[in-house]
């Protein structure tokens, strides 16, 4: 099982390739689309170099969870409620929603697909 910090220069490496971006901008709390300029097209090419460069399938959807915000029990007034909230937790338990829970703007979904949020990810499905 690789270490944190080998995942992390993995991970940082696929993305200063998939997003051509310099290496000292992708930094643990980096956020891929704003700070690192990803755009939704840029996360299927981030999935399929994640497959390659070590060995793990990701299903669709599970890295990236779809229609969280499409459902209107888990939305209101351009917020997540309580119940879409935990449906984030359930979905994304890599991620680090503490600073989000406490104003969980709509927009601000984005700011949750960090660098680490990757590594997180990664580190699990290696240890699955």
């Amino acid at each position: 099982m690789p270490t944190h910090d080998e995942i992390f220069q993995k991970v940082q490496a696929t993305l200063v390739d998939a997003l051509g971006v310099d290496e000292e901008d992708v930094t643990s709390d980096a956020t891929l689309q704003g700070n690192l300029g990803a755009e939704s097209i840029d996360f299927l090419d981030i999935v399929f170099r994640l497959e390659r460069n070590f060995g793990i399938k990701i299903p669709r959807g599970e890295l990236f969870p779809e229609n969280v915000v499409s459902d209107p029990e888990m939305i209101q007034d351009g917020k997540l409620t309580s119940k879409g909230i935990d449906e984030l937790k359930t979905r994304m338990p890599y991620a680090d929603l503490s600073s989000f829970t406490a104003d969980p703007d709509v927009e601000k979904i984005g700011d949750l697909y960090t660098v680490e949020m990757l590594v997180q990810y990664v580190q699990s499905k290696l240890s699955a």
